[in-house]
């Protein structure tokens, strides 16, 4: 085996930044096209295989079962947290063990390993990528039952609750905001122990994709700062049955599928230990990175900086009538950068966009936005605020565009100062509050033009209507693409002395 890999760190200043020529790989969408040929042989085999398959998997669950049932007596959930299992408890492992890879054959996988796994002192962590299916399960078995990374609901799970339990695995519970913490801490307990605990396995991308690309990895894998084992599954063949993503063919279709070809090639891989440096012990997101492009290079893949995060925005998207494609921004990096959380993203901006955006396409033209507005498509203002948003000169706007366009064009021209300097500006009697008249001076000064072809729907107002200080900033606030206008409505009035 080749000796631990130490890699060069990557120098950033808030994300690590990858060559933006990448191709922009979709990886949470997959089809299974079939054949003339695999439709007969899914039907035969469906008569033929599948019913003596399922009842050899069943018998090796319910023994695995028994085995960890018979394990775990007498240990409190408090024993399993704090020490490892040892003596005659440790030996119905092999039994799982044995259990766990005969149900995998049982269904027609033959597995080829790849290189040697490190022993615990070598690397106390695994990480496998890519993430793809619920077969990558079988990695569990092939490294000796590790400790998992699971959610706290998993423990209740008919069968496989119990034998999750067994592996006295490193629970996280969602509506604890401590969670995170918790289970970092307990991370680098195990992994810097001096108890015999088994290895930690975690699938640092977090969520299932297609194998075409590599996700953004999280870094909780990576903060305990110590070496870890990077491991590689790759599935060989002809016709992808395996792949389980969000956009796709649901659990029971790819199980049934699998369950019937004839073999299943999978292939695992143990590359050589990675121990960080100085510079990624202190930022586990770079130690994460440069993890995540040796697997790469192994997998020869492409990186791209998707995650969790995008599929919610996908599944968003489509329910709001447009292109799943439109939720692949890369969310993760443009939440760190803007500050702004996971709801508002998937509700105010997201939400906000989908009025705009032609729901074929999914991006905003500059008719789009005038007919949004009620802005008049060659009014000046409204030209100069979309050449703001599109930046790159393509003639439309991206949701990606567009959040960089708010956050840095509208926004920042909402604050508290300028929407009182703005309001005071359009109360030109000084009457402590604005009305139609005034509205529609501030729109012609900033539209340099006329403004007989405007509806002024920004806050329904009437001849008679009063806007309060309130309802401006609210209006303003809902609107923010209005903002832009109103700032240079001010650069443009100066008050009569």
């Amino acid at each position: 085996m080749e000796g631990p890999v130490v890699r060069r760190t990557i120098k950033r200043n808030e994300d690590v930044t990858l060559d933006q020529s990448q191709p922009q790989t979709n990886p949470f969408t997959h089809s299974i096209s079939l054949s003339t040929y695999d439709k007969i042989k899914i039907f035969v085999l469906s008569i033929v295989l599948l019913l003596p398959r399922v009842i050899g998997v069943a018998i090796c669950l319910v023994t695995s079962y028994w085995l960890a049932c018979i394990g775990l007596l007498g240990l409190s959930e408090e024993e399993l947290k704090s020490k490892p299992m040892q003596g005659w408890r440790r030996c119905f492992a092999t039994g799982i063990n044995f259990c766990g890879r005969l149900a995998f054959r049982i269904i027609g996988y033959r597995v080829r390993i790849k290189g040697r796994i490190a022993t615990r002192s070598e690397a106390p962590i695994l990480v496998i990528g890519p993430h793809s299916t619920f077969a990558d399960a079988l990695v569990i078995y092939w490294i000796q039952l590790p400790h998992l990374i699971s959610r706290v609901e998993s423990k209740l799970t008919p069968f496989l609750g119990k034998l999750i339990n067994f592996t006295q695995p490193i629970y996280v519970e969602r509506e604890d905001p401590n969670s995170r913490a918790n289970t970092i801490k307990e991370m680098v307990r195990r992994a810097t122990s001096e108890d015999p605990w088994q290895q930690i396995l975690i699938f640092p991308e977090g969520t299932c994709s297609n194998r075409k690309a590599l996700i953004t990895f999280k870094p909780g894998a990576f903060y305990p700062g110590v070496a870890v084992q990077p491991v590689c599954i790759k599935y060989p063949n002809r016709l992808d049955t395996l792949s389980w993503t969000w956009d796709g063919p649901g659990a029971m279709k790819i199980l049934w599928y699998t369950m019937t070809q004839f073999v299943t090639y999978a292939e695992i891989e143990f590359l050589p230990p990675y121990v960080p440096s100085e510079e990624e012990i202190r930022d586990p997101k770079i130690f994460a990175e440069n993890v995540r492009l040796e697997m790469a290079k192994c997998l020869e893949v492409p990186v791209v900086n998707y995650s969790f995060e995008d599929c919610r925005l996908m599944l968003k998207a489509t329910k709001l009538g447009l292109p799943s494609e439109v939720g692949l921004i890369g969310a993760a990096n443009l939440k760190t950068k803007y500050g702004f959380d996971q709801k508002e993203l998937e509700t105010t901006i997201l939400e906000s966009f989908a009025k705009i955006a032609d729901k074929k396409d999914g991006v905003i033209r500059q008719e789009g936005l005038a007919s949004y507005l009620e802005i008049p498509v060659n009014n000046p203002c409204l030209m100069q605020v979309f050449k703001a948003y599109d930046q790159d000169c393509k003639g439309f706007i991206s949701f990606k565009k567009f959040i960089v366009g708010r956050m840095s064009v509208s926004l920042p021209a909402i604050t508290e100062q300028n929407l009182e300097a703005t309001f005071e500006l359009l109360d030109r009697g000084k009457k402590g509050y604005i009305n139609l008249e005034d509205v529609t001076y501030a729109l012609e000064k900033s539209f340099a033009g006329s403004t007989s072809s405007l509806k002024l729907p920004l806050f329904g107002v009437k001849e008679d209507s009063k806007i309060t200080y309130g309802d401006f900033a609210s209006t303003v606030n809902e609107k923010p693409e209005y903002a832009k206008f109103f700032e240079i409505f001010r650069q443009s009035y100066a008050p009569a002395s």
